[in-house]
């Protein structure tokens, strides 16, 4: 049974960009046995094609672990993939009623944010979750400016009913430190696809910030 996005803490992003797509399926199993809750496949370079070919590989692990399966930027690919559970769509990705209608009845559709505003403005158009950051500079997001933690509080009292994951740049080291800022919710990237064990550094990740809810 998959997870409800509620109950969802850490959001790990199989990112092609960070692990060659030979060794993917291997680290998506290696992430969720470690407990990441929600996995997204991000593969910019690849073709729909291959971006199909790798979810449908992925999705029996995300079954196995109840993990909703996302896929980044491709609302219309989520109905040819059964086990797929969504997708993720940026600010210059169009309308949320257009990947709404795309990736079908029941699919999740999350929105990145980078500001209050827009983080407002992606609930009103009723995105199921939102990524908000990025948090620090990353390499992943090298075109948008550190948003830095003085608005995690704030965005959280601006959109209390949906779950917000706090990315860009957040790894192990800095957890704690974005957790103190007021984040509930994570997503790491390049921490957990270039760990030594990613197993155990998710696991780590994952128990912090259940011990942080309180």
């Amino acid at each position: 049974m998959t997870k409800p996005l509620a109950d969802c803490l850490l959001y790990g992003i199989l990112d092609l960009g960070y692990v060659a797509a030979a060794d993917a399926l291997a680290r998506a199993r290696q992430l969720l046995e470690g407990g990441v809750d929600i996995l997204q496949i991000r593969a910019k370079k690849s073709s729909e094609k291959e971006i199909l070919a790798l979810a449908d590989e992925v999705a029996p692990i995300c079954r196995d672990h109840g993990a909703p399966l996302i896929l980044n930027d491709h609302p219309a690919l989520v109905l040819r993939c059964p086990g797929a559970t969504g997708a993720h769509i940026g600010q210059d990705d169009g309308p949320m009623n257009f990947a709404r209608f795309a990736s079908g009845v029941g699919a999740y559709i999350g929105r990145s944010t980078h500001s209050l505003d827009q983080a407002r403005a992606a609930r009103a158009e009723g995105a199921d979750y939102l990524g908000f950051g990025p948090l620090f500079g990353t390499p992943t997001k090298p075109d948008y400016p550190p948003v830095g933690l003085a608005d995690i509080a704030a965005v959280h009292a601006a959109v209390p009913d949906r779950p917000i994951f706090c990315i860009g740049g957040v790894k192990l080291e800095n957890l704690l430190q974005v957790l103190a800022a007021g984040a509930r919710r994570v997503c790491i990237v390049s921490g957990l696809l270039l760990a030594a064990d990613p197993k155990a550094y998710a696991r780590e990740c994952r128990a912090l910030l259940a011990a942080a809810q309180g």
